[in-house]
């Protein structure tokens, strides 16, 4: 059983948890690769048994050149391609996929990059393997709060679990 992970990241939060949420996963499924969306070529026609997609909230949902641009200005890195213009160029996902993002906790923001993503990659084909998931860090920069790094990890463990049979036994 094979997993992606792709993740855009400004400050390294988004990233952090995916390398948990990979962590988690490994007990169980090989984790073939765990890619910033700058370098993640379009998913289409890739074997693998799960997709798992994480991005941070900015400006309630999915990053755009705009917000990217306003990130840069604050010190963060964004990249110049963001997961809502990657998921565009994908094609169809006829595959399951796991959703996340990192969200500030106080004050608490409504709207998350996970629901926006979800959306847009159900109208690719992909199939949700569970609902949406936000990991938590403290203002706009981070860093991560305690514990979501754990529950990161406990969530891609959980994922793993949640493969389909057939997964698992290829």
């Amino acid at each position: 059983m094979d997993a992606v992970i792709v993740y855009e990241s400004a400050w390294g939060n988004t990233k952090i948890i995916a390398e948990a949420v990979a962590e988690g996963l490994a007990a169980t499924v090989d984790v073939g690769k765990i890619l910033d969306v700058g370098s993640a070529a379009p998913f289409e026609r890739r074997e693998a048994d799960l997709l798992v997609l994480g991005a941070p909230t900015h400006a309630f949902g999915l990053s755009r050149p705009q917000t990217r641009e306003e990130a840069a200005r604050r010190g963060g890195h964004p990249g110049d391609l963001g997961v809502r213009e990657w998921i565009g160029a994908v094609g169809e996902l006829n595959l399951p996929v796991a959703v996340f993002d990192t969200h500030v906790r106080r004050p608490d923001l409504p709207g998350t990059a996970s629901k926006k993503a979800a959306k847009l990659l159900r109208s690719h084909g992909a199939r949700l393997l569970v609902k949406p998931e936000s990991f938590y860090v403290a203002g706009y920069e981070g860093p991560v709060l305690p514990g979501e790094i754990d529950r990161a990890t406990k969530w891609g463990a959980e994922l793993a679990r949640l493969l389909p049979e057939r997964s698992r036994a290829a």
